[in-house]
């Protein structure tokens, strides 16, 4: 196999909009997160990268791909990723998963409808949220709560940074007939603040993620290990607020990230009345 063009972001976990295999989680469990972190991690630089051409992002894919294969050439991310299933005892679908993601990210850059964009966060962010709590050997029962948070994350990620991703990558996530409906058009997004029809669609789209959230809510005290518990409801409180903030600011021209102060503490918050929930 071809040596790669380094594709590399140089964003790390501690650079994302939310907690990543934090001091909450048991240290036994934070190993095999990080390990499927890296994996994404890379896989999502070679689909982001906003000079490589297409071909040569899907051929890196393929050689993720092919590391979960175990083959030899396969990324070295990937191969790391197999030995700690293979450990585990964990299957690679979550993983696969992400890379049916990745590559529509390279080939798609429009969706129809809110259902297609749900439908690309069966594939970009459920499958993230599942591998954890597989990890803790959760009940599956709780994937139904957990597929809803991780489509709001994505979406409130995708909202965030719909400007960025137009001018950058030429993608767009918000759904083509709410545009249409709303008169908005996509070269709107390079502008240095939203129209009105723009942040009409911005609005709509946070005030659906607001029902994700709703169906949510409760995700964290279905959750058995009182540590992911608490880092879901971290997550959850983060998200709530993101959410409150796009319907307020204007991502084209206004900050809508929490400075990491704030974060910390709206997480931390949330996360240490979910473990006196448990405690009680």
């Amino acid at each position: 196999m071809d040596a790669a063009v380094n594709l590399a972001s140089g964003k790390g976990h501690k650079d994302e909009n939310f907690p990543v295999a934090s001091w909450l989680l048991k240290r036994e469990h934070r190993a095999p997160v990080m390990s499927f972190y890296r994996f994404a991690r890379a896989a999502d630089d070679i689909a982001d990268h906003a000079d490589a051409a297409p071909e040569e992002k899907l051929r890196q894919l393929r050689a993720m791909r092919a590391g979960l294969d175990g083959a030899s050439g396969g990324a070295p991310q990937a191969l790391a990723l197999r030995e700690t299933l293979s450990a585990r005892g964990l299957g690679d679908q979550h993983a696969r998963d992400l890379l049916d993601a990745f590559e529509q990210d390279v080939t798609v850059r429009r969706y129809p409808n809110w259902d297609a964009l749900i439908g690309y966060c069966r594939l970009s962010a459920m499958p993230v949220g599942r591998f954890v709590l597989d990890v803790h050997g959760e009940d599956r029962a709780t994937w139904r709560a957990n597929d809803a948070l991780c489509a709001a994350l994505q979406v409130i990620n995708h909202l965030q940074d719909c400007g960025k991703d137009y001018r950058a990558l030429g993608r767009v996530y918000l759904p083509e007939d709410m545009m249409a409906a709303a008169g908005a058009r996509v070269e709107e997004l390079s502008a240095p603040a939203a129209s009105p029809a723009l942040r009409s669609v911005i609005v709509a789209c946070a005030e659906l993620t607001q029902g994700l959230l709703a169906h949510s809510a409760r995700f964290a005290s279905t959750i058995r290990d009182r540590r992911l518990a608490a880092e879901v409801a971290a997550i959850q409180r983060l998200a709530e607020s993101l959410t409150e903030r796009l319907l307020s600011r204007d991502p084209l021209s206004e900050r809508v990230h929490h400075p990491k102060w704030q974060a910390a503490l709206i997480g931390a918050g949330a996360a240490l009345r979910q473990l006196a929930r448990h405690r009680a």
